[in-house]
């Protein structure tokens, strides 16, 4: 049985859905941000927050875990800098406990959810796993410590772990029966889409005097279902026990710039945008595009759908939503 910790989030859920075809699944999570609805229904789901011993006790006296998944960290870059106390609670401390809880019930493989942000603003066109790591705020700080903390328990404890850095996260799934849902919404995809059914005034786009091709900044995109792919040919490399410390890049390898994800929003939907030129957000990199090669040439993962794809699934499942 595969325990999913934050398994009712966006991406968390999505894997479950897939994971639940071949595995049993147990779900834990808060619901501070996600969505009971959104959990796979051949999923058992257990509320509660993953800095709960007496939960964590519970979930492992009573099942049979055999690996855990985490996406239970909170993630917005702003809040981190205004909240970095939230954020190192429940990012580092909590996930701590539930580290300790797994080597207390003798259970040694861990999926870990972590982020570009752990490589700041790097100066190459290319990010790959080697890379100098250097967060620039609390969030990719909290992600990165956690990281560190696997490296140091697998030499002193022999946890098994596999670290799944993911670039820009987007989509929703083929069925349009769970996408992508926050509060507040910070994601590029889904404020254009929100905005082209009528549900905000306009798309600001933030700094037009970059140093790439028509100005704007560039970003890998990588749909949630290609990240619930990568996820279980993790698991299964653990659980095989192919791999037992690794680290790996998850992105497309394309870079695409904000005007050209605007007017590919505009192409599958076939609205036009009202926009908004603003001033550039401070720490906002030009270009983070991902390296997946090593993923590739290991576990045989590469993403396979490609923006517009994205957008698409993305643009059915707003669609259906009640606003």
């Amino acid at each position: 049985m595969i325990l999913v910790v934050g398994g009712a989030g966006y991406i968390g859920s999505h894997l479950v859905k897939e994971l639940a075809e071949n595995e049993e699944v147990i779900v834990l999570d808060n619901l501070s941000t996600g969505h009971r609805e959104a959990v796979d229904s051949r999923a058992i789901f257990v509320e509660g927050d993953i800095g709960n011993e007496e939960v964590l006790q519970m979930i492992f006296k009573s099942y049979p875990i055999s690996a855990v998944m985490h996406f239970a960290a909170y993630s917005l870059v702003g809040e981190s800098v205004i909240d970095p106390l939230k954020y190192y609670e429940n990012n580092v401390a909590s996930t701590l406990k539930l580290l300790k809880a797994m080597l207390n019930n003798h259970v040694k493989n861990f999926i870990f959810s972590s982020t570009a942000a752990v490589y700041g603003i790097p100066a190459v066109e290319m990010i790959d796993e080697k890379t100098a790591t250097s967060p620039i705020n609390p969030y990719g700080h909290s992600k990165l410590l956690i990281e560190q903390i696997l490296a140091d328990f697998k030499n002193a404890y022999g946890l098994n772990y596999i670290i799944l850095r993911y670039f820009n996260a987007a989509g929703a799934h083929e069925s349009a029966k769970i996408g992508e849902s926050h509060n507040p919404e910070t994601h590029l995809i889904p404020i254009i889409l929100q905005h082209l059914l009528g549900h905000r005034d306009k798309v600001s786009i933030f700094g037009s005097d970059y140093k790439t091709p028509d100005g704007t900044c560039i970003r890998d995109y990588i749909h949630v279902n290609d990240l619930a792919s990568a996820h279980i040919l993790a698991l299964k490399a653990l659980l095989a026990k192919e791999k037992e410390a690794e680290v790996y890049n998850l992105g497309n390898g394309h870079g695409f710039s904000v005007k050209e994800v605007l007017e590919t929003c505009e192409k599958v939907t076939g609205l036009k945008a009202k926009v908004e030129m603003a001033d550039r957000r401070a720490g906002d990199p030009a270009r983070l595009v991902a390296s997946s090669q090593k993923i590739f040439s290991e576990l045989v993962w590469e993403a396979e759908r490609n923006l517009e794809q994205i957008i698409s699934d993305a643009w059915e499942w707003h669609r259906n939503q009640l606003y």
